[in-house]
């Protein structure tokens, strides 16, 4: 019954993935750039004499809180280029009587979000609407540089985790602020030869609440889609930097202790480096030598109530630049290849995940050519004696050509290798086995930005698995002003096993459908609100429906920024395995068991412009055979523009009844960010989780005395929260310098 529901629900897919390619969408705005040959003074004043005479993108559009006017805040962006650099300059103009009152988080790099002032740059030089560099800055010279993938259609469109070398400054006058920018075009890959670039500029006016674009968006996309954009046109088009190469050598001084086995402290020294060199106009070779993988920013922990793996994202340098073209295959809880897995290791004799040494390894990708993108990566992982892991080979070729006009198919290839090591005890052969992949995909992007999906094949490969090793899956979303419409469906076998990706569960199909109604009020305090229906429905042929959920949903947005959703749920579990649910070693729930349950979800996000600023959220109700009443957020308060400080909370109460555990979870976790300058740093987190018996300190000192050279001094404690006793204590300086040869 499923399969040939499978069959139909697929067919229906297939026929909507294929629709709305033809909806067309010219380019409706145009900048000439032209050939400069004097001295920039970068001081964000914009008084040099070819700032006058260059051509100006002006008149923005309103993004919020309307789509349909032209921005009440006067924006100018006028361009320059010379043979090595791209220069921009902007000046954003306030109204007659304004406060001109600016918003910044700290003075740290990466600024993200609603509620601060900035000006933004969007280059997409091969004019495919599906890649783009993206550079901005802020009031307060604050600088911010990501990578936008998939189109900027989807929430995970935009990195900021990719750092480069370039420079900017700001400088605030009497009613306006304004700024400038020298972006190399080293840092940046694009076609020689080509007349003309999509680009695009957006503003955020914190005293307003405005959002504004050059080229217009319509309000239910996203900022960033590529889908709108104006054009560049070059005077003459520059010349790709060729043969650049960037050196990023690390040492790293560290002392740590376990307490808990009464070892000696343990020295550490590393050292080793990444390097950056451009092949041609648009490849880049990643290489890595005994590459630091620790991360001297923590991970924020979670209060883990689920039955499964918890994902963490991506942030480590090496993988960044082009990172899509490996990590968006599959979707969030199918990936048949991530990242982290690489450095990662698995003490299956003490059940937890240790750091695994990585000796090498290189990584290839850009484009081949207009239309085709490749990514080649090989990692060498090291062995470990103590938990019997052999040295392993990761290694991953990935191809996308661009189809219609936005969209592409994609074809992965992932290879697991454990290579035969002398140094371990005549192991059995499956330590030796190897892991496999093979995946297609095919992402849909309209030309107007309405219609995305995807649509996936992957099977894995291992010794003496025949059957039921693939994933399937197919997805659709239409993206209109008065309806949002999302559906979703996959089927994982149960012998599917991307070693080297991320599955939460397998042996399961899976329907989804999310629809939302809009509505616009001509004036008020809200600017739009929404009314919709969800459904999930999961099962297997063994057992049927296993796991569904329905839901209600009611969101908001306000006028001032501020966001509301309320989603009441009805969800029905049936139990497969015995599980605890408070995760406390106590009775399971045995296998074979079903739990209907009714919960309301809600969540409020207040005005991240004010200098007090608060999200809380609760998952409340019934909960398997009992309750729970939970409460999460944060509070924080500005202290502009030195930092802020902050507390993270989490508070679960779950009653069972007997045999089963009671549990009262509270994980809490202050925070203090302080930003003394745009290059030196300060940040403590203190983070206290009852679920795991841990209170850990973190303190991190950072000083970027160069452009994207740091050095940064790192304290961990560890302690047992009744008694103060310490776990593990943790001391590690390390010094990062790019250099440019």
């Amino acid at each position: 019954m499923i399969k040939i529901g499978l069959r139909l629900r697929f067919g229906w897919m297939l026929l909507l993935l294929f629709s709305g390619i033809h909806d067309l969408l010219g380019q409706s705005q145009a900048i000439y750039i032209h050939k400069m040959d004097q001295q920039l003074v970068l001081d964000g004043k914009l008084d040099e004499p070819f700032w006058q005479t260059s051509d100006i993108a002006t008149n923005f559009w309103q993004y919020f809180p309307a789509d349909t006017i032209r921005s009440i805040n006067r924006t100018e962006v006028h361009l320059a280029y010379d043979d090595e650099n791209i220069y921009l300059g902007a000046i954003m103009y306030h109204p007659e009587g304004a406060n001109q009152k600016y918003v910044t988080p700290s003075l740290r790099r990466d600024y993200r979000g609603e509620a601060n002032d900035g000006i933004t740059m969007l280059i997409d030089p091969f004019e495919d609407q599906t890649n783009a560099y993206q550079f901005g800055v802020n009031p307060f010279g604050v600088q911010r540089e990501g990578l936008i993938s998939e189109g900027g259609s989807t929430q995970n469109s935009l990195s900021l985790s990719w750092d480069n070398k370039w420079y900017s400054e700001a400088y605030i006058g009497d009613g306006y602020w304004s700024a400038e920018m020298i972006i190399p075009f080293k840092v940046i890959r694009f076609p020689g030869g080509v007349k003309s670039w999509n680009v695009n500029f957006y503003r955020i006016d914190s005293e307003t609440g405005e959002r504004s674009s050059w080229s217009h968006i319509p309000k239910q996309m996203r900022i960033i889609s590529l889908a709108f954009t104006g054009e560049l046109i070059w005077e003459i088009p520059p010349v790709p930097q060729n043969g650049n190469i960037s050196l990023i050598p690390y040492v790293l001084l560290g002392t740590t202790r376990d307490f808990e086995t009464e070892g000696a402290y343990q020295k550490d020294f590393n050292i080793g480096g990444d390097a950056k060199i451009g092949l041609g106009p648009s490849l880049n070779l990643d290489l890595t030598i005994n590459p630091d993988f620790s991360q001297v920013e923590v991970d924020q922990q979670v209060t883990n109530l689920d039955r499964f793996e918890i994902f963490f994202p991506e942030r480590r340098q090496f993988f960044l630049e082009n990172g899509d073209l490996f990590a968006n295959f599959g979707t969030n809880r199918i990936r048949p290849f991530f990242s982290r897995r690489i450095g990662i290791a698995l003490d299956e004799a003490n059940d937890e995940n240790v750091p695994n040494p990585i000796y090498g390894g290189a990584r290839l990708s850009g484009k081949l050519n207009e239309n085709l993108r490749i990514g080649l990566l090989s990692m060498q992982a090291a062995h470990d004696v103590g938990i019997k892991l052999p040295s392993t080979n990761y290694s991953v070729l990935a191809l996308q050509q661009k189809i219609f006009a936005r969209s592409n198919i994609g074809v992965i290839a992932i290879n697991k290798s454990p290579f035969r090591d002398q140094a371990l005890p005549d192991p059995m052969d499956s330590l030796y086995h190897s892991n496999r992949l093979l995946g297609l995909d095919y992402n849909l992007a309209s030309k107007d930005d309405r219609w995305n999906g995807k649509l996936f094949f992957h099977r894995s490969f291992d010794p003496e698995v025949t059957n039921q090793a693939a994933a399937v899956g197919a997805s659709i979303t239409y993206n209109q002003l008065w309806w949002e419409v999302e559906a979703a469906l996959s089927q994982v076998g149960a012998n599917f096993n991307p070693e080297v990706g991320y599955v939460r569960r397998t042996d399961y199909t899976q329907s989804t459908l999310t629809a939302y109604r809009n509505f616009y009020p001509q004036k008020g305090i809200i600017n739009q609100h929404s009314i919709g229906i969800d459904y999930d429905l999961l099962g297997n042929g063994a057992y049927g429906l296993t796991d569904y959920d329905v839901n209600v949903l009611y969101r908001i947005s306000f006028q001032n920024t501020s966001r509301f959703m309320l989603r009441l749920r009805h969800q029905y579990v049936y139990l497969t395995d015995s599980f605890d649910p408070t995760n406390t070693e106590g009775a399971e729930l045995p296998a074979g068991t079903a739990y209907p349950n009714n919960l309301i979800i809600a969540s409020y996000f207040s005005d991240m412009r004010n200098r007090l600023s608060f999200e809380i959220m609760t998952r409340s109700g019934e909960f398997w055979n009992g309750t729970r009443l939970n409460l999460d957020g944060n509070i924080a308060y500005r202290f502009q523009p030195i930092g802020s400080v902050g507390i993270d909370f989490s508070m679960n109460q779950i009653r069972l009844p007997d045999p089963y555990n009671d549990a009262n979870f509270l994980l809490i976790g202050p925070k203090f960010d302080f930003t003394f300058t745009r290059n030196l740093f300060w940040t403590t987190f203190i983070q206290y989780n009852n679920q795991i018996d841990n209170l850990n300190i973190n303190s991190r000192f950072q000083w970027r005395f160069k452009p994207v050279s740091d050095l940064f001094l790192v304290y961990t404690d560890n302690y047992y929260p009744s008694t103060f006793s310490v776990k593990s204590r943790a001391l590690v300086f390390k010094l990062t310098y790019w250099l440019n040869v």
